[in-house]
């Protein structure tokens, strides 16, 4: 059986992609976020406006050709929750 992810796990694999599997510079499209993530257009959409309104990630170009990458906050969030996640899991905790 299929394991869900989170809505946190899905976060945190949001602001890993747009940290480390970048080629360009200028950040990454909806569209490779969506395929890298694995989750509806509708949904994304969402969680990326939440980040930006956060601060955890920025968003560049015009509306419809939107690229987002990492903030600095949002480098310092996936700090705090990838150590969370390693401490949870030396307990046989998930998040």
């Amino acid at each position: 059986m299929a394991e869900y992810r989170t809505h946190i796990k899905i976060i945190g694999d949001i602001l890993q992609t747009t940290r480390d599997d970048l080629y360009d510079e200028d950040g990454a499209t909806v569209t490779y976020l969506i395929r890298k993530a694995n989750i509806s257009h509708s949904r994304i959409s969402r969680i990326l406006k939440t980040l930006v309104s956060q601060g955890l990630l920025e968003q560049t170009g015009t509306q419809g050709s939107n690229k987002y990458k990492i903030s600095q906050s949002g480098r310092e969030f996936l700090q705090a929750y990838n150590t969370f996640a390693h401490f949870a899991e030396n307990f046989g905790l998930s998040i």
